[in-house]
């Protein structure tokens, strides 16, 4: 193919899928589209060492202009794609212009949900998903510290922990605020959301569980103040931060009819249910053999399956089926997981939870489905190729530390 190729998003899965296509000697013309002001960044540092204010600036960008154009690769950021012509093959932009494309890939992302409660609009109500997002906390951060005013978390998923966890190493006074009976329930068992509740509590952070928000209170120049409950109590606060997870950026596909559902339906090889069109990345639901959808947040997802939609735009086969992973930075903890333990029947512990160093193995009857490590990298390393290899050790040899798991691999 050397008809043009639109990559609308300007995020890992974007990059990773235009660098592939390149690697893979497509000649044609190629074009990112990115509707932040900025270019390609990595994510995963907003939370933590950006928020902190501990990352040199030159270390965020991914890829610069200069090094995509070496490539052949046109970036146009604060470009915003308003709507896809499927019969025409153009895509709109805001501006009432149109591009030509052959091939289009989607790696359009995630939005943070939004609270439904009054005074969810107030100044100092923020979400994290962008670098603008961070810098704008960052901000928020830094007048609390300077009037001794607190941070209200709303959700115990891992954005809103990890910013809990930097605001607590800056010195702010830290309160979270979950639903839910348990912290991390939909990804982690409870003994984990247990352990990492301790964790929390230990660094000084007020955490409640099944909090029930009734509004967000702020005073007369819409500045918040706090968050108050049904219950009538009121946590202040200088900055609220929602961590109440994403939806999927599907409204481009849905109003140009791809399938969506939770996100753009794709199979394993990130192809749409238009042959022309592929997506990768958080915007997308993947169909798995049994016709179920899962939808991952990671960066492992959008890199592997940005590769796997760029070979599809070139008619090649490359299914991304690797097992999943995952990381989380809170305090100098650093969870792994690999795997996903929903349906686990059995857990069992590698080490000792107190040294702050073990692993958590989940198992489906004798199949090991899943591993959780906490600062304990190497291992993280060695189970995530037993998995992939299709290796359980039995549940008796995960949990004995004495047991060499890596005499497992053939050869």
């Amino acid at each position: 193919m050397n008809a043009p190729i639109l990559i609308i998003g300007a995020g890992q899965a974007a990059i990773m899928a235009a660098e592939a296509l390149r690697t893979a000697g497509y000649t044609g013309p190629l074009t990112i589209l990115g509707d932040e002001p900025h270019g390609p960044y990595h994510r995963p540092p907003l939370s933590k060492a950006w928020l902190a204010g501990e990352m040199d600036a030159s270390r965020l960008p991914m890829r610069t202009p200069e090094m995509l154009a070496g490539k052949t690769i046109e970036l146009r950021t604060g470009t915003k794609v308003t709507a896809i012509n499927r019969a025409a093959k153009t895509v709109t932009l805001a501006d009432g212009s149109t591009l030509p494309y052959g091939g289009l890939l989607l790696a359009t992302g995630a939005t943070p949900r939004t609270l439904p409660l009054p005074g969810s609009t107030a100044q100092g109500v923020l979400a994290l998903r962008t670098r603008d997002d961070a810098d704008a906390i960052a901000q928020r951060m830094a007048v609390c510290l300077e009037k001794n005013l607190p941070l209200v978390v709303i959700g115990g998923g891992f954005i809103g922990l990890e910013v809990a966890a930097t605001a607590r190493k800056k010195g702010l006074a830290v309160t979270v605020l979950e639903a839910a009976p348990r912290l991390l329930g939909r990804v982690l068992q409870p003994l984990l959301s247990d352990w990492y509740a301790e964790l929390h509590r230990s660094h000084g952070v007020q955490l409640l569980l099944g909090a029930q928000i009734a509004a967000i209170q702020h005073d007369t120049s819409n500045n918040v103040t706090g968050v108050r409950l049904n219950d009538g109590t009121v946590y202040p606060a200088g900055l609220v931060l929602v961590g109440i997870g994403v939806n999927a950026n599907d409204e481009l596909a849905r109003a140009a009819g791809l399938e969506c559902d939770r996100g753009i339906v794709v199979d394993a090889c990130g192809r749409t249910s238009d042959p022309s069109i592929v997506a990768a990345g958080d915007c997308t639901a993947r169909r798995l053999p049994d016709g179920s959808l899962i939808r991952l947040e990671s960066v492992q997802n959008a890199t592997e399956l940005g590769k796997s939609a760029a070979s599809a735009l070139l008619g090649q086969e490359r299914p991304f089926t690797a097992t999943p992973w995952f990381w989380s930075d809170q305090y100098d903890k650093k969870l792994q997981m690999a795997g996903l333990s929903a349906g686990a029947d059995q857990h069992v512990l590698r080490g000792d939870m107190a040294s702050a160093s073990f692993s958590l193995f989940h198992y489906q009857g004798d199949k090991l489905i899943a591993i959780d490590n906490v600062n304990h990298p190497k291992e993280h390393l060695l189970v995530r190729k037993l998995m992939d290899a299709g290796i359980s050790p039995t549940p008796q040899q995960a949990g004995d530390v004495t047991f060499d798991l890596n005499s497992l691999l053939p050869g």
